[in-house]
């Protein structure tokens, strides 16, 4: 037995260090190096410091927003050029940073320093800066460019593309081109202006991202995802499928707090996926379940991996609307994704785990279940109108608080220290992104290339048909989001596409909810399927048919959107004219056609379907997803008729065989 353990063991660290190669080979935000010696310590001090610096301005302190964003900007770059290696192969263990990262670290705190005190004088001169002044700049979206091809690699190729069309745009033929504009314009655009690197982008980092995972890192070594492991198992552990159950639900509860689709398959993936193999389940399935889980936290309320904090600035709303807006989406989503799995297993004749594999219910909320206190403390207080920042600072010292309760979860002075090292290292890769996005934006205001772009997808859609230019809206969104995390990759799409969606008609909160989630599932979406490889290679699946699999498995997710477009009942509380009523009416109808989709995919509802059966369920789900009494009438109608021939062929499955 002891021997059998060990060789568990063996096998988990094995996943572990091949989780972490795909990770690393995949995810250039994963790629680190790590200090030995005075100089590791000193940069734990540093961290730590930061942490401090940022939960202080963004709760008690006073300071401007440009400054904050702009010391947000040091720290970033620091850590960026201590942390992330020149290329690949560099030697990652070291003992003090190379002489040019000391001096990149120098130039980019210098540049940005700079603009801390002298941005009052040049706002108030109009934006007229000196020669010299430009040269700063010039430094500044240098350094920049080089900390993003770091820590994001992909989207500082996207950034390159949109700089070089504030020059290149000119001779653009037709809706596309501009006149051109002087580098000097440019530069005071992107550095000196508030739509560039100091912009949105980063404002939401130096904020609610930096808070939230912080947060998510306190939880995190507070042993939250034991306990969500643990709790999923009790749950549905013993059912048909039951891992591929677990997998569900714990990738959904920590994908949305850490808001890394990617960064989270390869966490719970090294524990998830070998459980749904041992099961039954093909390689390839087990790896695509992982990845659709994943990705799906970004946009599945409370947190939203951050995400929804950003649409909540960009709409000036409180976030509590967005979060409202977001549930039934993403619980269609996640239905889907647990009838799939349980269908799927009931077609292969999948059980579950056995009754000793699983931990007792009682005795896992006894020992644990005091860790869920920090989630509630924080939905309670952002519900009674406190501000989401209030609500993550206090939720964080709530989680360690909270471990406190019982000795065997207790944090302690090191755990503090770790999980504060560990949210300040996740922040920097995420910060980074949120710089470097300033250029797209930067571009899209001064070029009106975000208009330009809806006038063109306008001209090419007769009558500005809606679900036309949401097809293309869609391509659009995911091809923008490709690679890139789900933050950085929502504030990209909302800049370019939002605009065309509300052109056509499109209530401003259904337009960005429909951006967020296409940019989002870009993760599972072939060629770039960033989340479905790594889930690939811990499974040790083909990349290609684990990346299709996971677009059928997340199907709903791609159709959802397209019914809340024009009818935005689905999201509660989007549009004054519908209730709460007709939202969940709508909720329930959505849910019977979520799983007559699914039944449809996967060739099981009472039993196995036949090819007739099959195409009829797929085409009873669009009746039942869209909101209205005559589709809901026509599809239940013909579902229960499907229902009752399975049922009857069931019965006769079962009847004894005479001799």
């Amino acid at each position: 037995m002891e021997n059998e353990e060990l060789l568990d063991q063996q096998e988990q660290a094995r996943l572990e260090e091949k989780a972490q190669k795909l990770l690393e080979e995949k995810d250039s935000e994963s790629r680190t190096r790590t200090y030995t010696g005075p100089m590791g310590t000193a940069v734990t001090i540093l961290l730590c410091i930061w942490t401090v610096f940022q939960l202080y301005f963004t709760t008690l302190g006073t300071i401007s927003a440009i400054n904050l964003r702009a010391f947000h900007c040091i720290f970033l770059l620091v850590f960026t050029f201590l942390l992330y290696p020149t290329y690949k192969k560099e030697r990652r263990v070291r003992t003090f940073p190379p002489v040019w990262d000391i001096a990149l670290m120098v130039l980019g705190a210098a540049t940005f320093g700079y603009l801390i005190l002298n941005y009052t004088r040049v706002a108030q001169n109009g934006g007229r800066v000196t020669d010299f002044e430009l040269l700063i700049a010039a430094a500044a979206v240098v350094v920049v460019f080089e900390a993003a091809r770091r820590a994001s690699g992909n989207l500082a190729v996207l950034a390159l593309i949109f700089l070089a069309y504030n020059w290149f745009g000119q001779y653009l033929p037709g809706r596309l081109g501009h006149n051109g504009f002087t580098l000097k314009r440019i530069l005071v655009n992107l550095f000196w202006g508030t739509q560039g690197l100091l912009g949105t982008g980063i404002g939401v980092s130096a904020t609610y991202i930096f808070l939230f995972v912080v947060f998510g890192a306190f939880l995190k070594y507070s042993g939250f995802s034991k306990f969500i492991n643990d709790f999923s198992l009790t749950l549905v552990g013993q059912s048909p499928g039951g891992p591929a159950k677990v997998a569900v639900l714990a990738s959904a509860l920590m994908g949305m707090i850490n808001g890394s689709a990617i960064a989270n398959v390869a966490t719970t993936g090294t524990i998830t996926i070998p459980l749904m193999k041992q099961t039954g389940y093909k390689k390839e399935f087990a790896g695509a379940v992982e990845a659709v889980a994943s990705t799906g936290g970004q946009f599945c309320p409370p947190i939203m991996g951050a995400v929804g904090f950003v649409m909540a600035e960009f709409l000036n709303l409180s976030y509590t609307a967005v979060m409202l807006a977001a549930i039934i989406p993403a619980f269609l989503y996640y239905l889907g994704l647990l009838f799939a799995v349980h269908f799927e297993a009931k077609r292969l004749g999948l059980s579950g785990l056995s009754k000793e594999n699983i931990p007792d219910a009682m005795k896992v909320l006894k020992e644990q279940g005091h860790l869920v206190l920090p989630l509630v403390v924080l939905i309670a207080l952002m519900f009674m109108g406190y501000t989401p920042l209030f609500a993550a600072v206090f939720s964080i010292f709530a989680t360690v608080a909270a471990s406190w309760l019982r000795k065997e979860t207790r944090m302690t002075w090191d755990k503090i220290v770790a999980a504060t090292v560990e949210g300040a290292k996740g922040a920097v890769s995420v910060g980074v992104c949120c710089v470097i996005i300033g250029v797209i934006i930067g571009t899209v205001t001064l070029t009106s290339l975000g208009l330009n772009m809806g006038y063109l997808i306008l001209a090419l859609v007769e009558n500005s048909n809606i679900y036309i230019t949401g097809l293309l809206v869609m391509v659009m969104s995911t091809i923008l989001g490709m690679g890139v995390p789900g933050v950085a990759a929502y504030v990209i799409v909302q800049a370019v596409a939002v605009p065309v969606l509300i052109k056509v008609g499109v209530l401003d909160i259904s337009a960005h909810m429909f951006c967020l989630i296409y940019a989002c599932l870009s993760n599972i979406t072939p060629p770039v399927a960033m989340s479905s490889y790594v889930a690939a290679g811990i499974a040790g699946s083909n990349q290609t048919k684990t990346g299709l699999l996971s677009v059928r498995l997340g199907l709903i997710g791609f159709l959802i959107p397209f019914f809340f477009l024009d009818n935005p009942v689905l999201l509660i509380g989007a549009d004054p004219a519908f209730t709460l009523a007709d939202s969940l009416m709508a909720m329930v109808t959505a849910s019977v056609g979520t799983i007559a989709l699914v039944g449809g995919l996967e060739g099981w509802l009472l039993r196995r379907c036949n090819v007739a059966e099959r195409l009829i369920l797929i085409g009873v789900a669009p009746l039942m997803l869209y909101p209205g009494a005559v589709t809901d009438g026509i599809g239940l109608a013909v579902l229960a008729a499907v229902l009752v021939v399975q049922y009857v062929r069931r019965k006769g499955d079962k009847a004894p065989q005479s001799v």
